[in-house]
C-alpha cells in the first residue's frame, strides 16, 4: 500500500477524489467534474485534470461544499484512516440537520382519521393554521 501513496507525482482529479473517499464512486466524481462542481485552485476542471500535492480542491457534493488541500497523491482507493491523511480538510462545518416534526401515530384498525384528527396531525407537523 505504501506504493499507492506518495508526496510526489500527479493523478487525475476524478480518481483522487474517489480514492480519498470524497465520493462513493469514480463515476460520481467524474460526473461532478463535468457538471462544474469541482474546482482546483479556483478553476473549474474536467475529470482528466492533473492534480499535484498542494492544490486546493473544492467539491460541491451531497448538498455540502468540501474544501481540501492535497497533501499526498493517491493512485488507488485506500482505507478511510489512510485517506484522511492524504488531505487537509478546510471545509466549513456541515449544516445542522433539520428538525424532524413528530409523526402522528394512529392505532391500527381505528379507520380513517376524522377532519379533526387530520387538522391535529397537520398542526403537529407545522403545516397550516390551527383552526377549530
Amino acid at each position: 500500500m505504501a506504493a499507492d501513496v506518495s508526496d510526489e507525482g500527479t493523478v487525475r482529479v476524478d480518481a483522487w477524489i474517489w480514492s480519498v473517499r470524497l465520493t462513493k464512486t469514480r463515476s460520481q466524481a467524474a460526473s461532478a467534474c463535468r457538471a462544474g462542481h469541482v474546482r482546483v485552485n479556483g478553476d473549474r476542471v474536467k475529470p482528466a485534470h492533473v492534480l499535484r500535492a498542494g492544490d486546493e480542491v473544492r467539491l460541491s457534493h451531497a448538498g455540502r461544499e468540501r474544501r481540501v488541500v492535497v497533501s499526498k497523491i493517491v493512485r488507488k482507493r485506500v482505507g478511510a484512516p489512510v485517506a484522511v491523511q492524504c488531505y487537509v480538510d478546510n471545509s466549513p462545518p456541515p449544516p445542522p440537520r433539520e428538525f424532524v416534526a413528530p409523526v402522528a401515530i394512529r392505532d391500527r384498525g381505528t379507520g380513517r382519521p376524522t377532519k379533526r384528527d387530520r387538522r391535529e396531525m397537520e398542526r403537529l407537523q407545522g403545516g397550516g393554521p390551527a383552526v377549530r
